[in-house]
């Protein structure tokens, strides 16, 4: 099962990659457990400087725009095939 974090303040943007995320994720059939992250110091733990941004497995893999649904798929089978 992935560990997938969002991070962001709760602004709509964040609220959309939360959806587009849980959307791919459930489409393609990938385990997920998913955290919104909104607390600023934690934010910045991982170096983030423009939100929203998408952590999976604890390593940032975007921030500051909405990934297509299709990388977001593709970067969570990178992640999973790794874990397997």
């Amino acid at each position: 099962m992935l560990n997938i974090k969002v991070l962001g303040s709760g602004c709509p943007n964040c609220k959309r990659l939360e959806a587009e995320t849980r959307t791919a994720l459930e489409e393609a059939g990938i385990a997920y457990d998913l955290v919104k992250v909104t607390d600023y110091a934690d934010i910045m733990a991982y170096g983030v400087m423009s939100t929203p941004a998408l952590v999976i497995n604890e390593t940032v893999v975007s921030s500051g725009r909405i990934p297509a649904r299709g990388r977001i798929v593709e970067w969570a089978a990178e992640f999973e095939s790794a874990v397997q």
